[in-house]
């Protein structure tokens, strides 16, 4: 299928979200995503498995566990529980104990980024797994699980001792097991993350400590350097916070360029960060209209559709692959925009991406969504093998049902506690 390239029309009537239908089809999405991912991932030696397209483990002896994938099992566990998914809880507790008991280092403090049966495979200290322990812990206490006060002051406390740099108002990228600082590398990605993790930290808290760092993450990536770039977020920077244009790493984690799913998470997060208590800071729901409009106009493609993974600083695709993820991070950001934006850009894009996820990503004949498409978007798996996680898509299909006030997990919580008619 091609697309061709007609201007978009305006919608005739009332958002998807709205309809019943449509919520149904989400729901149906979401269940589908459970049941693809739930059971199968349960290591039952701890932790999670990683899925192959056909929804079994990519290895079962020995399998390596790493801390972005317990984290966000554990999260989209507690989203289960909160809409009423039986089987969530044991999830929940199946990933928080092995968090905390083999992936926190006893020893040294902070969170070990893999390990197998036999113990660790990579013992560093990342800032991105720590952002999504914080966030793990988080949800876990929504759900009431018995550690979840340890994690998020366990977690809160490494991140803030031996991560935050106050000086700048971010996270530093990683440490060596014992704490040595083993690169002067600075990530918007971990950031981010961190933004998402704090925000949730100060939801299930209510400390604005989080907030406040969360405002101050948001103040640098974006306000100081992605409006200045034209609203397109630089991935890569020097220990100085000056950007490293040429920077060249993991295809996977750090690719080089800018990466439009990055503007498309950071537009609904900045919206989120605006409605839980910035808004003193209109500039934050302006870039956010903005990085989302730049996703469209510069990423994706207009021949095929899709978007494209990387930009070079012309704004020319550099992997031309197209990824699950920023499709399901465009849906869920085109939906929270859309309940305060009634310019029918995002609603029309809500609509079509819906399409095109439908049509080319959910994967219907096994379960999941495809994890990676060429440029022609025909599957492939040059850079992800299998069906990584439940994170984005799962968020995807919920985001759209329940109130744009925050997160997915407190806006469930909030939606429950409204009178009933």
């Amino acid at each position: 299928m091609t697309e061709t390239t007609w201007n978009l029309p305006k919608t005739n009537s009332g958002p998807w979200q709205s309809r019943p239908f449509h919520r149904q089809y989400l729901m149906r999405q979401a269940n589908d995503l459970f049941d693809f991912f739930e059971a199968a991932s349960i290591n039952p030696k701890g932790g999670f498995f990683e899925l192959d397209d056909d929804g079994l483990p990519l290895a079962e002896d020995n399998a390596t566990r790493q801390i972005h994938v317990t984290t966000r099992m554990i999260h989209c566990a507690v989203i289960g529980s909160l809409i009423g998914r039986p089987g969530s809880d044991e999830i929940i507790d199946h990933g928080m104990r092995y968090l905390w008991e083999k992936h926190r280092d006893h020893k040294n403090g902070g969170y070990l980024w893999s390990l197998n049966d036999e113990g660790p495979q990579d013992d560093s200290k990342q800032a991105y797994g720590h952002a999504f322990v914080l966030l793990a812990g988080s949800s876990a206490k929504l759900a009431g699980h018995p550690l979840a006060d340890q994690v998020i002051a366990d977690a809160t406390q490494v991140i803030e001792s031996r991560f935050w740099d106050e000086k700048v108002g971010a996270v530093r990228e990683e440490f060596a097991n014992d704490w040595s600082e083993t690169s002067q590398y600075r990530g918007q990605n971990s950031n981010m993350h961190l933004t998402e993790a704090l925000m949730a930290a100060f939801e299930a808290t209510g400390d604005k400590a989080y907030l406040a760092k969360a405002q101050r993450i948001a103040e640098l990536i974006i306000r100081k350097h992605a409006v200045q770039m034209d609203y397109r977020v630089a991935e890569h920077f020097h220990a100085d916070w000056s950007l490293d244009n040429g920077y060249e790493g993991s295809e996977m984690f750090r690719p080089s360029g800018s990466t439009p799913g990055h503007w498309l998470e950071w537009s609904r997060l900045l919206y989120q960060l605006f409605v839980l208590g910035q808004k003193e800071h209109g500039w934050m729901t302006d870039a956010a209209r903005k990085l989302f409009r730049n996703s469209i106009e510069l990423g994706w493609d207009k021949m095929h559709g899709g978007f494209f993974y990387t930009l070079d600083w012309d704004n020319q695709p550099i992997l031309r692959e197209k990824l699950w993820w920023p499709v399901a991070e465009a849906i869920g950001a085109a939906s929270f925009i859309s309940a305060y934006d009634h310019d029918d850009y995002f609603q029309v894009w809500y609509r079509k991406l819906w399409d095109h996820a439908e049509n080319h990503v959910i994967d219907h004949a096994r379960g999941g969504w495809l994890s990676e498409l060429k440029e022609d978007l025909t599957p492939t798996s040059r850079l992800f093998v299998g069906k990584p996680d439940i994170y984005h898509a799962l968020q995807a299909c919920l985001i759209p049902l329940y109130p744009a006030t925050g997160s997915l997990t407190h806006a469930i919580i909030e939606a429950d506690h409204r009178p009933h008619r």
